[in-house]
């Protein structure tokens, strides 16, 4: 059996904010058994909801941690802003877990920009990747299409492109098998 994988959630940005967060939580728990999740927010705000949500569940609550934090990180917020001034949020603390190797990936229904900007200051980019890019799997009559960038870089250099190319190219092969 393979290791657990921890995934951070940031549980507080987003339209929706907590309730639809451990909604999902829920869900991904009750699908994927071996993972465990580590949920960023305010401790009250989520222990109340995940109480709520999953009752005496301990089969689920037992794969939970909460990392308690002050700030929110708004939709309509600039993301160099958020970058200089909101350390404690549930977006910058879900992603500082990665960082710091307590978590393997990150989860954020919020500000798109904040969050790219933020895992591109606090994670880094690998040598020779100027800006991150969202991927998405689209479902297609072949199985999958890998689709980079999604509207996240309003103005892309041709470099910036072609690198966009190479990271899509990483993934089909790493993830999809296909050369």
């Amino acid at each position: 059996m393979t290791a657990p994988i921890p995934i951070a959630v940031d549980a507080m940005s987003g339209d929706h904010g907590a309730a639809t967060a451990v909604a999902a939580c829920k869900l991904f728990l009750e699908k994927n058994t071996r993972d465990h999740l580590v949920i960023t927010g305010d401790f009250e705000c989520l222990t109340a909801e995940i109480s709520r949500q999953f009752g005496k569940n301990n089969s689920l609550t037992s794969r939970i941690s909460i990392v308690g934090t002050t700030e929110i990180v708004a939709m309509d917020e600039s993301p160099s802003k958020v970058l200089r001034n909101k350390k404690d949020s549930s977006m910058r603390v879900a992603i500082d877990l990665i960082k710091q190797g307590k978590a393997s990936a990150c989860v954020s229904a919020g500000n798109t920009g904040a969050l790219m900007a933020t895992a591109k200051f606090v994670l880094k980019t690998l040598p020779g990747v100027d800006r991150p890019a969202i991927l998405s799997a689209i479902p297609s009559a072949r199985g999958h299409t890998l689709m980079l960038d999604l509207g996240a870089n309003a103005e892309c250099s041709a470099e910036q492109l072609v690198q966009f190319a190479v990271m899509g190219s990483v993934v089909a092969s790493a993830g999809y098998g296909v050369e």
